[in-house]
């Protein structure tokens, strides 16, 4: 992000509003290479095409913010590498991380990462060290020290299932996983924050919320992202795009200025669960408007998003979740020119 669009965000975080609604996607690996033209493989595995295809991005679209902006990442399987878990990279499909957790008894005995040089984490960290000469050169910083998130992980590490399941029956072996993944989550995010000074947002990424209930959510989930959340930085960017009613009311309790949602809620809804104190960033269908719709029907989505807000603070236009694979640069272009034109 440059200095004005960090300048921007900051003034929404603390509730400015703007005409017009400043624009925001989430991008990574499901959208970048194949709209790029290259594969999801050589997205990761080439560090120039990793930063041609970003700066193209930034350069087709000056007048979107994204975020977290130059992420370096592969995919689901780079937190979970550090435990060493076997990861699976298909040439150009969504890579994919196997349990290392084959039982609850395992808990007890998994290792704890050094983010520094375990798993794939290094090599996250240095590709970003090479690109920052150029990502500088184009009037950009590296803004966010990005994680996902403590449930996320657990269910990589155990199977989404399995874990919900050990929640229930063996609270204490939860605990001790949450407890584990918390701890390796903050060496992670610091030794981002150590590595590159102008960090002063931090992102993290957990689905698992939008599958657990209000209680259990305030005893597996709120203590763990209150801690992680617990830095002193301006943004505190979360991402669940799976229902979010739960566990919208604790957002801000959590630390988080920034939310990005699914679209089963609407934005006034949760102006509501939280009490406007959160800045929302969302949220038109991402795959069956932004990727797979017209243009004329992307257009209309997002005019009738604006036109249903009754206060246009600390919103951020955006899709529900994270740019989805398929979207195309006409699509985007109808997506900005709608809001460029609908007050």
């Amino acid at each position: 992000m440059t200095d004005q669009q960090w300048d921007i965000l900051l003034r929404i975080v603390r509730g400015e509003k703007f005409d017009p609604i400043p624009v925001g996607f989430i991008i990574d690996s499901p959208w970048l290479p194949n709209w790029y033209g290259i594969k999801i493989l050589d997205y990761f595995s080439n560090d120039e095409l990793w930063l041609n295809a970003n700066l193209k991005a930034i350069n087709e679209f000056p007048e979107v913010m994204f975020l977290p902006g130059f992420w370096s990442e592969f995919g689901m399987c780079t937190e979970p590498s550090a435990f060493g878990v076997r990861c699976t990279f298909p040439p150009n499909e969504f890579p994919f991380a196997h349990k290392a957790i084959q039982s609850s008894d395992d808990i007890d005995s998994l290792p704890q990462p050094n983010p520094k040089t375990d798993g794939l984490l290094p090599f996250v960290v240095n590709r970003l060290k090479l690109a920052q000469p150029k990502i500088e050169a184009a009037g950009h910083k590296i803004r966010f020290a990005v994680a996902r998130g403590p449930l996320n992980v657990a269910s990589y590490l155990m199977g989404s299932t399995e874990f919900l399941t050990t929640m229930m029956m063996e609270p204490e072996k939860a605990e001790n996983l949450m407890r584990k993944i918390t701890s390796y989550l903050k060496d992670w995010l610091h030794l981002q924050m150590e590595t590159f000074p102008s960090i002063d947002g931090i992102f993290m990424l957990d689905d698992i919320i939008g599958f657990m209930a209000a209680e259990q959510f305030k005893e597996f989930g709120l203590p763990y992202f209150k801690e992680l959340f617990d830095v002193d930085v301006s943004v505190k960017f979360l991402h669940n795009d799976a229902p979010c009613k739960e566990s919208a009311p604790f957002l801000a309790e959590m630390g988080v200025n920034l939310f990005n949602m699914g679209f089963d809620v609407t934005l006034n809804e949760l102006k509501t669960l939280t009490e406007n104190k959160v800045t929302l960033l969302g949220n038109i269908p991402p795959r069956d408007v932004l990727g797979n719709g017209t243009p004329e029907e992307v257009a209309k989505r997002t005019t009738d998003l604006i036109k249903s807000l009754p206060d246009k603070s600390r919103v951020m236009l955006s899709c529900g979740g994270g740019m989805p694979p398929g979207v195309s640069t006409k699509n985007m272009n109808a997506f900005i020119r709608a809001v460029k034109e609908t007050h």
